[in-house]
C-alpha cells in the first residue's frame, strides 16, 4: 500500500491549491481515504475523507464551505481543493487510507497507511 500527496506550496491568503493523493496496492474492499494536517506546535486533525465504496464525504468544520474532496478511480487519484485559504490553513498535508468505524471518519487513529506530507504554506 502506497500514498503519495503533492500539491503544496506557498499561496496568499484568499488563494488556491489543489493538493494529489496518487494511491497503489489496494484496490478491495470499502476503505476512506483521508486527509489529516498538522500545523507547527499542534496536533494533527482530520480534514477531510471520502469513502471507496459509495464516495460519502465528511469535512472538518473549520475547512466545510472552503475545501472539496474528490476522487479520480480510474487514476486512483484523491484530490482536496483548497479554496479561500488563510493563515491557519498553514500545515502540512498528509493522506491516509484506513477503515474507520462509523463517527470516526475523521480520526486518525483509525487510519493504518500514511503517506509523506505536503507543505501548505499561506502567507502574504
Amino acid at each position: 500500500v502506497q500514498l503519495q500527496a503533492s500539491g503544496g506550496g506557498l499561496v496568499q491568503p484568499g488563494g488556491s491549491l489543489r493538493l494529489s493523493c496518487t494511491t497503489s496496492g489496494f484496490t478491495l474492499g470499502s476503505y476512506y481515504i483521508g486527509w489529516f494536517r498538522q500545523a507547527p506546535g499542534k496536533e494533527r486533525e482530520g480534514v477531510s475523507c471520502i469513502s471507496s465504496r459509495d464516495g460519502s464525504t465528511y469535512y472538518h468544520h473549520r475547512v466545510a464551505g472552503r475545501f472539496t474532496i474528490s476522487r479520480d478511480s480510474a487514476k486512483n487519484t484523491v484530490y482536496l481543493q483548497l479554496n479561500s485559504l488563510k493563515p491557519e490553513d498553514t500545515a502540512v498535508y498528509y493522506c491516509a487510507v484506513g477503515r474507520p468505524r462509523t463517527g470516526y471518519q475523521l480520526i486518525d487513529l483509525e487510519y493504518d497507511n500514511w503517506g509523506q506530507g505536503t507543505l501548505v504554506t499561506v502567507s502574504s
